[in-house]
């Protein structure tokens, strides 16, 4: 399994908290969401990671440079550059294209999140060869979530907007962490030139509902509720994961 960390972007919301730095190497407690990343990553037994960047690339790199050797030193670290990071997360996932056409299973995730080892465990203990991870705690009415419909057990939504007239009997939160088997993985590459050519802001969830909802597809939700976790958007995400997320992470896995 190749792991892919999508850290290219600007995250200017956060300005006042990161200094204009990016947002991975933000610290919450003793450690920056980049070092939790590769952590968490080795004690999962994932020993290649793809790390792709793009606003001020050279920060990240250099923290690279310092933390693999300490907490990775097993690990095979590269980066891919997205020249494009001021454009939608699609070209994110086109930087790291040659990894998710490759042949190998990917786990593509998020930079910007703090949580707990085991929504990670859960996610790779899955027996689908595709898998997202879902917080069902989440309400339609969450304007910031990117919300995962099922019917029937089936996607029929993964998006922030969902239709007026969208039937569906289950809702909940993507965590932004997703396991792909090699087919899904390419046809994620396909998608997201093709969405990037309507649309140069696309983000990739864009893509990936078409992956999601494809003939054939089927993508298991990993149920991750109760689970510690938070994506850091907002100073006020910033502030919850300090008063509410870190004190319930598992010590052992920092």
């Amino acid at each position: 399994m190749h792991a892919v960390l999508l850290a290219a972007g600007m995250g200017r919301r956060l300005d006042d908290i990161t200094g204009g730095g990016p947002k991975c190497l933000l610290p919450f407690g003793k450690a920056s969401l980049l070092e939790r990343h590769l952590r968490r990553l080795t004690a999962a037994g994932i020993d290649r990671l793809t790390v792709v960047v793009g606003f001020e690339a050279m920060q990240i790199e250099q923290a690279l440079g310092a933390l693999v050797p300490e907490v990775a030193p097993e690990m095979t670290v590269t980066t891919a550059h997205n020249p494009a990071f001021r454009q939608g997360s699609a070209k994110s996932v086109l930087a790291a294209a040659d990894v998710l056409a490759g042949g190998d299973e990917v786990l593509l995730m998020d930079a910007d999140v703090l949580y707990d080892h085991r929504l990670l465990d859960t996610l790779l203990a899955a027996d689908a060869a595709d898998v997202l991870g879902m917080d069902r705690s989440v309400g339609a009415d969450d304007a910031e979530a990117v919300k995962v419909c099922l019917d029937d057990e089936r996607i029929v939504a993964f998006d922030k907007v969902l239709p007026a007239d969208l039937a569906y009997d289950t809702i909940g939160e993507s965590v932004g962490f997703f396991r792909l088997s090699p087919a899904s993985a390419k046809a994620l590459v396909r998608e997201c030139e093709r969405v990037g050519r309507a649309d140069e802001d696309a983000p990739y969830e864009a893509a990936l509902q078409r992956v999601m909802r494809a003939d054939g597809a089927a993508f298991d939700p990993a149920d991750v509720t109760g689970l510690p976790w938070i994506e850091i958007d907002y100073p006020v995400d910033a502030e919850r994961a300090v008063r509410d997320i870190l004190p319930q992470l598992q010590i052992n896995h920092g």
